[in-house]
């Protein structure tokens, strides 16, 4: 297990936190869009797959429904939302369950042909996103793709207000867990790295799909 963490604006070691985010879940306008998109990006042959911050491995069995065959890894630092993705895999050995924190360098499990995120690297400071990009870069096997549906920010307070009110918060609500940033930067920060075939590939409002590929071995 890795140690606790310094930031105490995360909640997400809190069940409570973690609890109340899962009973909304669902219940978001238009994630499934942006779901579907990454079950379109991720090809179907891929052998194994990284989903970082699984929550309650969502996504995870969303990429299995059509790739029984690959092996899963879920990450991610709370507790209580690993034991609800431990309940959906229990009868499937496929798929392990990791307790680490993204804010610390990714743990040795090896290399991927896919890695996966869904609402959950935004809670890494800006200069923390940057590094654990890199990081996921260099675990990607060769012409492997890196799928982050995210949480980004609005360009104006105005917009972000109007974000929180569709997804049926008030106006003035702020999740101290969150530190928000714009596409573009993250996506010259993937072309940077080295990822091909960068884009937002899907976006609402707050809600997008950031995409770039490992470039391939040519033999």
């Amino acid at each position: 297990m890795l140690k606790q963490m310094e930031n105490s604006d995360n909640q997400w070691r809190s069940p409570a936190h973690a609890l109340h985010y899962l009973s909304r879940a669902d219940k978001i306008p238009h994630r499934t869009e942006g779901e579907a998109l990454v079950l379109e990006l991720v090809p179907k042959d891929v052998r194994k797959i990284l989903d970082l911050g699984t929550g309650n491995g969502r996504l995870l069995a969303l990429l299995k429904i059509e790739r029984p065959q690959v092996k899963g890894i879920g990450l991610d630092l709370s507790r209580t939302m690993l034991g609800e993705a431990g309940k959906r895999f229990e009868d499937d050995d496929s798929v392990s369950l990791v307790q680490a924190n993204m804010d610390e360098g990714l743990p040795d499990i090896g290399d991927f042909d896919a890695i996966v995120s869904s609402f959950a690297i935004h809670h890494c400071e800006d200069d923390r996103k940057r590094t654990l990009y890199g990081e996921i870069f260099d675990r990607l096997r060769p012409g492997g793709v890196f799928c982050n549906l995210e949480h980004v920010s609005s360009p104006t307070e105005t917009l972000h207000r109007k974000f929180l009110l569709a997804i049926g918060y008030p106006p003035d609500f702020e999740d101290p867990s969150n530190k928000l940033l714009d596409v573009e930067t993250q996506l010259q920060w993937f072309r940077e790295i080295g990822f091909q075939e960068v884009d937002c590939y899907w976006k609402w409002r707050e809600m997008a799909l950031l995409a770039g590929y490992k470039p391939a071995i040519n033999r």
